[in-house]
């Protein structure tokens, strides 16, 4: 398992597999920024966004 990294393609993936479409994976995002902001930033950096793009997507779905 070591070769097999995680990425946003692989997380996309699995959300629409269990039915969420854009909306709700908006809403995901909302709820992990707003109950656990930490946990939010080190998932984003386990799927491998760059820095600039994971400000974008905290400072969207943040308070």
């Amino acid at each position: 398992m070591a070769n097999a990294r995680m990425d946003r393609d692989k997380w996309v993936e699995v959300f629409r597999a269990t039915g969420l479409d854009e909306a709700a994976m908006t809403r995901w995002h909302q709820e992990f920024e707003q109950r656990y902001p930490d946990g939010h930033q080190a998932f984003l950096e386990w799927i491998q966004l760059p820095a600039k793009e994971i400000s974008v997507i905290r400072a969207q779905t943040g308070n």
